[in-house]
């Protein structure tokens, strides 16, 4: 038996990005949380966010859009598991998707901070 050759770096990459692709093109979630991140860049272009919040703003964006990622994975394994209703499957549906929901709302609660005291004072 002939050991497979191992996968080039760049292959590692290229498979990457096509789910990437994948995940905005087939996912209407994926495309709503691309949507905010764009319109919060432009925001904070508008505002000109500090380093320290650039910062945050990117982690926040990486980590909400790498678990819409891995809810879609999920999403994706257990109806190849099974096409049947069973509680198990639901269970692990619904709590992958509560987590891209418990980051998206802290994120939100965390972008009302960044940019609510600068919309104030634009009205001041």
């Amino acid at each position: 038996m002939e050991k497979k050759k191992k996968n080039r770096l760049y292959k590692s990459f290229q498979y990457a990005l096509e789910g990437i692709w994948t995940g905005i093109r087939q996912e209407r979630n994926m495309r709503i949380h691309c949507g905010a991140v764009i319109l919060v860049v432009f925001a904070g272009i508008f505002f000109k966010l500090s380093l320290t919040e650039w910062c945050l703003c990117f982690i926040l964006f990486g980590l909400i859009l790498a678990l819409e990622l891995m809810n879609t994975a999920l999403e994706s394994v257990v109806d190849l598991v099974t096409e049947e209703y069973r509680p198990l499957a639901k269970k692990a549906k619904d709590t992958a998707a509560g987590a891209v929901l418990v980051a998206a709302v802290m994120a939100a609660v965390v972008g009302c901070m960044l940019f609510l005291p600068k919309l104030f004072l634009l009205f001041v």
